[in-house]
């Protein structure tokens, strides 16, 4: 990295700006399935992003090679395009403050076993998941990622962060005559991701999953069909996650709100005016953007133009306070936003992204809420979403759903979906779960931009209770 920062340095044009992104990544899967170790997927990423603002316009270019040649081929190339864009942009980036950052950060040092180690622990919850006959496919996956990243600025940024994350997957599918039912761990899109080594199996319960995970899967194929209706709906963490991804997330990103994504990834109900005083949702409902949670998948101690990442409030009360926009959008829509321009590699520009975002713990127990609820159904695990291009009307469907009548669980029921609008659903928030019913979730397939980005997402929630949604399963 000292040799990298003395050649950004000696190559540096006479611009108004330039930067030089670094990433260097390393990951490698363990997949066992259906008992049979499946071949060892390695993988390495290592490149640069140059970035160049001059005379009002913008330019970028990437390169792998990051030798003398490479990386002035790259600044040069960004140059030109920063000089054919000057005059053209709809900003002026010239004018756009520049972050300064000196520092390091370095997410939890993860401590991993020997490969050998973790194999057998897959080959032990897959032998575990093989229940019956009934179980017509399971698996079992760790992940394991270690990312170094460097960002340097003719202004002065400095900017040194290492990563590290863990990644467990298990999922059981069973079927029986025409009935197919899939039970997983924290989702079949990896939802217990976080950075950090071991520990993080043992959070996500991940030790003795192949048993429980394949007993819910055979306990399904017997469950009835989730009624439909309108009732209330305790949404456990597992969904929770999505819901907030995709009725939250996506709507607040600033870029979206000013039209970047409209042909794309689409549009948003939310606009630039509503800031500071539309209500989002019951004065229960509580959002931070929080970069700082040290286990969480996308913490950070800056983003990846230098912005300094700090804990803010997105939604207080119920009330709408900033949007997720980096500075290049907050200065484009002049409202103050949080640091979240982010790229999924170094060959990708850094957009308005998503990072942490979750919702406050309140402070009702688990037995509270479901004591509360007359008739309703709780509902947990991710397997199906729908929603439309502005984040606005959407419909989710769960892997698990237990019925409540007069404050009791009772009955567990398959094929539970949901639908609403974003903003009624969220205001018929009642009541919010305490500390105890939160966990640390997330996503490494969150889809944005073009070209196309996937990126690392984290989502915290505690369970939630609402009322009166329109529920609907698979009964005749």
């Amino acid at each position: 990295m000292e040799a990298l920062r003395s050649l950004f340095r000696e190559l540096m044009p006479a611009v108004d700006f330039c930067s030089m992104r670094i990433v260097d990544e390393r990951s490698e899967e363990l997949l066992v399935r259906q008992n049979v170790l499946q071949p060892l997927r390695n993988a390495r990423s290592h490149g640069a992003m140059l970035t160049v603002i001059h005379d009002g316009g913008y330019g970028y270019a990437a390169t792998s090679d990051l030798s003398r040649n490479g990386l002035n081929a790259a600044m040069q190339h960004a140059l030109h395009w920063a000089r054919l864009s000057a005059g053209k942009t709809v900003t002026d980036f010239s004018k756009i403050p520049q972050a300064s950052a000196v520092g390091k950060y370095q997410s939890p040092r993860a401590s991993i076993s020997p490969r050998k180690d973790l194999i057998a622990l897959l080959m032990q919850e897959s032998a575990a998941s093989h229940l019956s006959n009934k179980i017509v496919d399971w698996s079992a996956s760790i992940g394991v990622t270690q990312t170094e990243q460097l960002f340097i600025s003719s202004a002065g940024a400095d900017i040194h962060q290492q990563f590290n994350y863990l990644i467990p997957n298990l999922s059981v599918t069973a079927n029986e005559g025409l009935e197919t039912q899939t039970r997983s761990l924290g989702g079949q899109y990896n939802g217990f991701c976080r950075q950090g080594g071991m520990e993080v199996l043992q959070q996500s319960g991940f030790h003795g999953a192949g048993k429980r995970v394949a007993e819910e899967a055979l306990a399904l194929l017997h469950a009835a069909n989730c009624p439909s209706g309108r009732m209330d709906l305790l949404l456990m963490p597992e969904q929770m996650m999505l819901q907030i991804h995709e009725s939250i997330g996506h709507p607040l990103e600033l870029d979206r709100i000013l039209g970047d994504e409209r042909n794309f990834a689409g549009t948003s109900f939310v606009t630039p005016d509503m800031f500071g005083h539309f209500q989002y949702g019951s004065e229960l409902l509580n959002v931070t953007y929080d970069p700082s949670r040290a286990e969480q998948f996308a913490s950070f101690g800056w983003d990846d133009d230098g912005s300094t990442a700090e804990k803010t409030w997105i939604i207080k009360n119920g009330i709408l306070e900033k949007p997720l926009g980096s500075a290049l959008s907050q200065a484009r829509a002049g409202t103050a936003g949080v640091a979240n321009s982010r790229a999924c590699d170094w060959n990708r520009p850094a957009i308005d992204r998503m990072a942490n975002l979750n919702i406050e713990a309140g402070s009702s127990s688990l037995d509270e809420m479901i004591a509360s609820v007359e008739y309703g159904v709780l509902m947990n695990t991710n397997v199906s979403w729908s929603i439309d291009d502005s984040r606005n009307k959407f419909q989710f469907g769960c892997e698990y759903g237990q019925m409540i009548r007069n404050g009791k669980l009772q009955e567990l029921v398959k094929n539970p979906n949901y639908r609403g609008i974003s903003e009624s659903f969220w205001r018929s928030l009642k009541m919010v779960g305490n500390a105890s019913t939160l966990e640390v979730m997330g996503t490494p397939f969150c889809g944005k931009g073009e070209p196309s980005q996937v990126i690392r997402v984290g989502h915290a929630s505690p369970a939630c209770l609402f009322d009166q949604v329109e529920v609907f399963g698979g009964e005749a």
